[in-house]
């Protein structure tokens, strides 16, 4: 092993660079691209079914007919705020309950029951189930003009109008089932249970359940019979709540504050939980037995100078000096061994493998005036060469490399004009 420059293997400031800029300059085309497009769309933009909205999927015409005819239409954004409005003369519509949590469904619960009417529009199982008692959302069909197919006298009014989308099944038999696809109603009106004295107060409240809502888009207010019965569902009650939950509502249980759990949609949580098991039996389906190591040959010829150039820079990168003097010393033990005629399985036995390369060395080298005997110093020299500590610097593995490789040659040289004994021969 030469003896390495002080060179650095870890990559400059310029090469770190040339590395990332491509990236950097993504990643600065994708911000500059979300502030534009942020301050874009920050005007006057609203989601759908939004009173404020003219958009198609807007309900601005709807706000607007119902303000003609006197009923003030009030904008809440919390589950709380909803429900704390409710009330006899309210009607509280509730534009997106597959949005709420179960937090905020417990929050709206309490609205229903105190006189009012409360419209959900198009809820699934969990929202259908949680808020309304005895009432199932089933599969969705097509939203298409649909004849009233039922006696509620709104409906009758109202004829034909664009429905379908989610449909219900309820156990009330005092219930409204109208608009039906395939049996089953996409408009469902279920009265509130009287009190527990039998007297009727005022109006009476009720819950309605619009499978679709497209009857409340801009888009389609005017088509069929669509406006006819917006506004008798919505107009019945002199105030309107509008109820449009959003990322603001901190309704949540502890506290007021919001869970992981709570921000999942319906229906993720046990999806997430079946592609974990998924992935864990596909997992240990294909993963490999762990068994004896196979040999490989190499795809390509490397030279043996740069696979021990390579190795070199591995151990000096991480200041192995004793693991590369090993190295070198176990190699060079093993070739001497085969010099002076030691078995390879003593070659790493300083008893067997020393006064044999002192022997050889004695009988082999004419010209030293004091030829190697066990005892002295250069015996001791020979031990701490092949068997000694590591080195503690560079420059002590350097000198060790130099020195096993002149004892290597100066036996090599020996061999070559001497003839080694056999095995029978030095048991004799």
């Amino acid at each position: 092993m030469s003896e390495a420059s002080d060179t650095s293997l870890a990559p400059t400031a310029r090469q770190v660079w040339a590395r990332a800029r491509g990236l950097l300059l993504a990643a600065a085309v994708l911000a500059v691209a979300g502030v534009i497009i942020a301050a874009v769309r920050s005007g006057n933009e609203y989601g759908p079914l939004d009173p404020r909205s003219t958009q198609g999927h807007g309900s601005k015409a709807t706000a607007r007919l119902l303000e003609e005819r006197g009923v003030r239409t009030q904008i809440a954004t919390t589950a709380a705020g909803a429900s704390r409005t409710a009330g006899p003369d309210t009607t509280l519509l509730v534009s997106d309950p597959e949005a709420l949590t179960r937090a905020q469904r417990a929050d709206l619960r309490g609205a229903l029951g105190r006189g009012g009417r409360t419209v959900l529009i198009a809820p699934g199982p969990a929202p259908t189930k949680d808020l309304v008692r005895g009432a199932r959302a089933a599969a969705p069909a097509t939203t298409q003009p649909t004849p009233p197919d039922c006696d509620y006298p709104a409906a009758q009014r109202a004829g034909d109008a664009e429905l379908g989308g989610i449909r219900y099944s309820v156990s009330n038999d005092k219930a409204d089932l109208c608009y039906l696809h395939q049996g089953l109603p996409s408009f469902l009106r279920i009265p509130d249970e009287p009190p527990d004295d039998g007297i009727r107060r005022g109006v009476e409240g009720d819950t309605v359940l619009l499978g679709s809502p497209e009857p409340l888009y801009n888009q389609q207010l005017d088509k069929h019979g669509n406006a006819s019965l917006m506004l008798q569902l919505l107009g019945s009650r002199p105030r309107l709540v509008w109820y449009l939950p959003s990322s603001a509502d901190a309704s949540a249980p502890q506290g007021g504050q919001r869970g992981f759990l709570d921000l999942v949609p319906e229906g993720w949580t046990w999806a997430t939980v079946q592609l974990s098991i998924a992935a864990v039996l596909a997992a240990l389906w294909r993963v490999r037995r762990l068994g004896p190591l196979v040999p490989e040959q190499l795809p390509v010829s490397v030279r043996a100078s740069e696979t021990t150039e390579g190795r070199a820079r591995l151990y000096r990168r991480a200041n192995a000096r004793d693991r590369a003097a090993d190295a070198l010393r176990t190699a060079t033990r093993a070739r001497l061994a085969s010099l002076a005629g030691v078995g390879a399985s003593e070659a790493d036995t300083p008893q067997a493998l020393i006064p044999a390369l002192t022997s050889r060395t004695a009988t082999g080298d004419r010209s030293s005036e004091a030829p190697l005997q066990p005892g002295t110093t250069s015996h001791t020299h020979l031990h701490s060469l092949l068997f000694g500590a590591p080195p503690a610097t560079d420059a002590e593995l350097v000198q060790l490399a130099d020195e096993l490789d002149h004892l290597e040659r100066q036996l090599t040289d020996a061999a070559s004009n001497t003839r080694l004994p056999t095995d029978k021969e030095r048991t004799q």
